[in-house]
């Protein structure tokens, strides 16, 4: 194996040539050094095809932005991506995690891989930091594997790492991670997180996104005892359960990708009760249906009163995509004592329109109607599992904003009588 070529960021920027796929990790693992050259020398991004995992809201660069004559393979939507959908720059691929990973790993040839990773160990390995999600589908198909080795990025434990002699060239970069602030919190969310968070016993294994409601669902749980974390994505919040004494063990948190600051990146590499899994593991539904009281913690734009589940589009404009929402919610309802938690306001932030609907009308389907055991709004609770078709109406219209439970009943009245 040829010796590993040292160079520069803006060596590799050089070496891009039209038609050429290149990888680009997404949420924490992207990086920000390899945008900044190629923002700085955006006639190396024409006819050059982007493609990863890239998060609104999260990820704020914006590739097909660089040049006019760049292209990108996207999962979710994102601002940059709908304008090339417009222009036919852009790919979209409409799948789930899983999905995503086996779209990488088979159907697209890598020209480019980036990673970025710590400085080799004593061992000549390298750590990925906090995101190991997708980058084993694509490292060793790459015909040209890139290493940025960033000082800030801290020495993670995971079930993945790269050799270092197994990259073609590594640039030194330091380097600001993704950070990502979910916002404050309010009285009437922690009243809401704290109904969620009844639903959560002793010794439960948890998945949860990220937000301002799913942070406060996790404060809401410190004084739980053994609990276990399975999820895609984990938070400073998650710390915070270790801290006060919620999370059983050491080993006790399985992640693909951890989000937050510079303080909670350096933890991450001294707390050994994180452990990080590309998608492969943490989103199989197989493993997670073989771990016992699985609890699947996730939000909705919106639900129906058939129990469906809208979780990224608005009025009909796709405004992200499904994620894991599909795998973990597969895995928890066959997992012995699992459940499925779907947590969402029972209204608009201006009180002006419902997230419990009548049906979809221009909504997307993330999650058929037999998916959610539990809807819950600040207004309450709504078990569906095991209840008539016409019960779990009336339990979801329980659970709106009282403001809009008399039109749901006649709405529901005449879905009812054309059922």
């Amino acid at each position: 194996m040829a010796a590993v070529q040292r160079c520069t960021v803006e060596e590799i920027v050089a070496s891009l040539r039209p038609g050429m796929t290149v990888f680009v990790p997404g949420v924490s693992g992207e990086s920000l050094a390899f945008h900044a050259a190629l923002k700085a020398q955006p006639e190396f991004a024409a006819g050059v095809r982007f493609t990863g995992l890239h998060f609104p809201g999260i990820n704020r660069t914006d590739y097909l932005g660089l040049h006019a004559e760049a292209r990108q393979r996207g999962y979710v939507m994102t601002p940059g991506l709908r304008a090339g959908l417009a222009d036919g720059r852009a790919e979209l691929v409409p799948v789930d995690y899983p999905a995503i990973y086996r779209d990488l790993a088979s159907n697209v040839a890598v020209d480019l891989a980036i990673a970025q990773v710590s400085a080799p160990d004593a061992d000549g390995n390298c750590s990925l930091g906090p995101s190991l999600d997708f980058h084993p589908a694509v490292w060793s198909k790459a015909r040209r594997r890139v290493l940025h080795i960033n000082s800030r990025l801290p020495r993670t434990r995971g079930s993945w790492s790269i050799a270092y002699a197994t990259a073609d060239a590594a640039f030194e970069a330091d380097s600001a991670l993704v950070n990502f602030d979910a916002g404050g919190s309010s009285e009437t969310i922690e009243r809401h997180a704290a109904l969620v968070a009844g639903l959560v016993r002793d010794g439960d294994t948890l998945e949860f996104g990220v937000g301002k409601l799913p942070g406060a669902i996790l404060a809401s749980l410190r004084d739980h005892r053994d609990l276990r974390i399975w999820s895609g994505m984990v938070t400073p919040q998650v710390a915070a359960l270790v801290d006060a004494g919620a999370v059983a063990a050491e080993g006790a948190i399985d992640a693909g990708v951890a989000l937050g600051d510079a303080a909670f990146y350096e933890r991450l590499g001294q707390d050994r009760a994180f452990h990080f899994r590309p998608v492969s593991e943490t989103h199989d539904v197989r493993r997670i249906a073989a771990i016992d009281n699985f609890c699947a913690i996730n939000s909705a734009v919106e639900v129906d009163l058939f129990g469906q589940v809208n979780a990224d589009s608005l009025n009909g404009k796709l405004m992200a995509g499904v994620g894991g929402l599909p795998a973990f919610v597969a895995g928890a309802q066959l997992s012995n004592g699992g459940r499925s938690i779907v947590a969402l306001p029972a209204a608009t932030d201006d009180g002006r329109f419902t997230r419990i609907v009548g049906s979809f009308d221009r909504g997307m389907v993330a999650l058929p109607r037999h998916c959610a055991d539990y809807v819950v709004t600040e207004h309450g609770v709504a078990a569906l599992r095991g209840l008539s078709i016409h019960e779990r109406a009336r339990a979801l219209i329980a659970v709106a904003a009282p403001a809009f439970r008399e039109s749901l009943e006649a709405r529901w009245a005449d879905i009812a009588r054309r059922l």
